[in-house]
């Protein structure tokens, strides 16, 4: 059971990895450290809703089937 959490946890984190990977490689070379931050603390209520996100999109290409 430990082992399904943590399996769980890790893609839940990949997934808001994946979802901030455009935020930061766009202020990465460009912006200063501060700028980076904040973009990313801004981007990441979104980011972590990414389950949601994929649910809803999912949902809505099987009613269109």
């Amino acid at each position: 059971m430990r082992l399904l959490i943590a399996l769980l946890i890790i893609i839940y984190l990949v997934g808001v990895g994946v979802e901030l990977s455009p935020t930061i490689q766009t202020k990465w070379s460009g912006a200063s450290a501060s700028e980076l931050v904040a973009s990313v603390v801004q981007e990441l209520p979104d980011a972590m809703a990414w389950p949601a996100r994929l649910l809803h999109r999912m949902t809505d290409r099987a009613d269109h089937i």
